[in-house]
């Protein structure tokens, strides 16, 4: 089973791939839905966030305040490392779950993990492919700002927060540049689909030995 890692900074235009490799036959597991998926009300994680953050993480009815979450984690490294010691085991295991899941339901399935934080935490994981969404600062920065409403102050932030550019870029084994029209995304996508078993294949004879 073809194990493919998909990533992207913020409003790289990872989703719109996910979706269109979704319509062409992969099997896509979402590790932001994951992460959501953990931490319901009475899961160990959010009582292991309320435990570590406070109560002001909940909201009235058990829930996690997610704004208030990230609000006390943003641009507090520490934080952020406590915070992650606490959530990225779960989606492990979770994501290695739906990952046999999807194996069991269809041994040729291509499987396709959406996961924002590949670099940060999952880079050293097995696939057999990497794929990075990929667009300027400049346009994703003009894509929060139109289309997510925020400030070009915060939309600047949320970028700066996150890994470089450069570092996605060298673990990539393939790249979609979002930066035009949604059709051109679509159409690196479908090649990119197309291409893949000779990808694969090319992939497993490299790493066979002799």
């Amino acid at each position: 089973m073809p194990l493919i890692a998909l990533t992207g900074g913020i409003a790289s235009g990872k989703s719109t791939i996910a979706r269109r490799l979704a319509e062409l036959g992969a099997v896509v597991v979402d590790a932001d839905q994951i992460v959501r998926d953990v931490q319901q009300p009475g899961s160990p994680v959010l009582e292991a966030i309320a435990e570590e953050f406070g109560e002001g993480m909940l909201q009235p009815d058990g829930a996690l305040d997610r704004a208030a979450l990230a609000g006390r984690v943003f641009g507090d490294s520490a934080a952020v490392t406590r915070l992650n010691a606490i959530v990225h085991p779960a989606v492990r295991a979770e994501s290695a779950r739906r990952f046999a899941e999807a194996r069991d339901a269809d041994p040729s399935a291509v499987v396709v993990y959406d996961v924002p934080l590949l670099v940060e935490a999952r880079v050293d994981d097995p696939w057999e492919l990497i794929v990075v969404a990929d667009a300027p600062d400049g346009v994703r920065r003009q894509r929060l700002v139109e289309l997510r409403g925020m400030s070009e102050a915060d939309a600047a932030a949320r970028i700066a927060a996150q890994v470089p550019d450069a570092a996605r870029l060298a673990i990539a084994d393939a790249v979609i540049d979002t930066t035009g029209s949604l059709d051109d995304t679509v159409r690196q996508v479908d090649e990119l689909w197309a291409t893949l078993p000779a990808r694969l294949a090319a992939r497993a004879a490299a790493r066979s030995p002799g």
